[in-house]
């Protein structure tokens, strides 16, 4: 039986280096299954790969974690590419040359859908995503991460829409500050997770980088800080903070009525974030290493 399926991109980040490019497996639905994945979950990702030798080093890698690659993801399109250029404080800016396309899939032995980022907003595939959170709500855990990516949500007004719209079928909805900062200009940090909430997840977390992580669930609102780490970059935090998050639903239903567990999760899922950023690229952490990192 699949303990989650994840449903989204999976493309090649080309990180723009003073001393060259360097491509690595990216995606943020890609980067939240193997998260799942080095937490010991079955995943199976749906996604879009070129049959090419960047699409066949993402699936090495997908699977390598632990992840299945769901059969309806080849197409004879190319792989899908994010060119990222990191700024001075190690975040990224990224252009993209992406194709999104996929079926709904079956649900059948589904406990958990994930889904976000391009994959919710990009047609025709978004389409599919959204039909298929409305299918797996009251079957299974529902989890989204907007990811908001400006450059391909459309406008502002018509992708909040849609994201109301995919929260609505949710019970864990996970956003950045940044996200938050497009979706609804001017609110403040618990305006925005009171928003979301009103849409319909019985738990919303916004990360703040540095600044920790603040989250509306069981008791209320529950701060945590960031881990301190020395930062290489942030790329594929915020997808390990995700993965942790569903890791701990996963792993006890009752985060959504313990106001203790539920801070347990917040705390867990920041030193996943912080284990993540002190190394290159997407690289979440195992088990292992966030159990090690939480009794040190």
């Amino acid at each position: 039986m699949d303990t989650a399926l994840v449903i989204g991109e999976a493309l090649i980040d080309i990180v723009v280096r003073p001393d060259g490019d360097q491509e690595l497996v990216g995606g943020s639905p890609a980067n939240v299954a193997v998260g799942l994945a080095r937490q010991g979950h079955d995943v199976r990702l749906l996604t879009r790969l070129g049959r090419d030798a960047r699409g066949e080093r993402i699936a090495a890698q997908v699977r390598a974690s632990g992840a299945a690659i769901d059969d309806a993801s080849w197409t004879d399109a190319a792989t899908s590419t994010a060119r990222a250029r990191l700024r001075a404080d190690g975040s990224a800016e990224y252009d993209f040359a992406i194709d999104w396309a996929v079926p709904v899939p079956p649900l059948d032995g589904v406990r958990a859908v994930h889904t976000g980022s391009i994959a919710l907003f990009l047609e025709p595939g978004g389409t599919a995503v959204r039909d298929t959170l409305r299918a797996a709500a009251g079957r299974a855990l529902v989890t989204l991460d907007p990811n908001i990516r400006p450059a391909l949500v459309g406008e502002r007004a018509e992708a909040r829409d849609r994201f109301a719209d995919a929260a609505a079928s949710a019970d864990l909805v996970k956003l950045s500050d940044e996200d938050a900062a497009w979706l609804y200009p001017g609110l403040g940090d618990t305006e925005v997770l009171e928003q979301i909430a009103a849409y319909g997840p019985r738990v919303v977390v916004m990360t703040r980088g540095g600044a920790g992580a603040i989250g509306l669930g069981p008791g209320g609102v529950a701060e945590v800080p960031a881990l301190a780490v020395s930062v290489a970059d942030t790329i594929g935090a915020g997808d390990a903070y995700m993965a942790s998050l569903i890791s701990s639903a996963l792993d006890d239903a009752a985060v959504f009525d313990d106001p203790a567990l539920f801070r347990s999760a917040l705390q867990r899922a920041a030193v996943t974030a912080g284990i993540t950023v002190s190394r290159s690229g997407a690289n979440p952490p195992t088990r292992a290493e966030v159990d090690a990192a939480l009794s040190a």
